[in-house]
């Protein structure tokens, strides 16, 4: 049983990466392909306020525009022009 939910936490967090990685690559809050520094800057931000979102691409684009307010300065700079 240990071992399962060990290995539900890992595909989790496989599913989450690939999740970010798809949010800062192909998001429309983003010109072009993100950086591995926008990519850093915008995942604690997506844990901390968006995690119920995950690993849906759309809804954490959204849920971080809507938290615009609360987010890093780091990620917020990812999604202002």
């Amino acid at each position: 049983m240990k071992s399962r939910s060990l290995l539900a936490a890992i595909m989790g967090r496989a599913n989450t990466a690939a999740a970010l990685a798809l949010l800062l690559t192909t998001g429309s809050a983003l010109a072009g392909t993100a950086t591995p520094e926008q990519k850093k800057a915008c995942t604690p931000d997506v844990y901390r306020l968006c995690a119920g979102e995950i690993p849906n691409v759309r809804a954490i684009i959204s849920c971080l525009r809507r938290q615009k307010a609360n987010l890093s300065e780091a990620c917020r700079a990812v999604f202002e022009p």
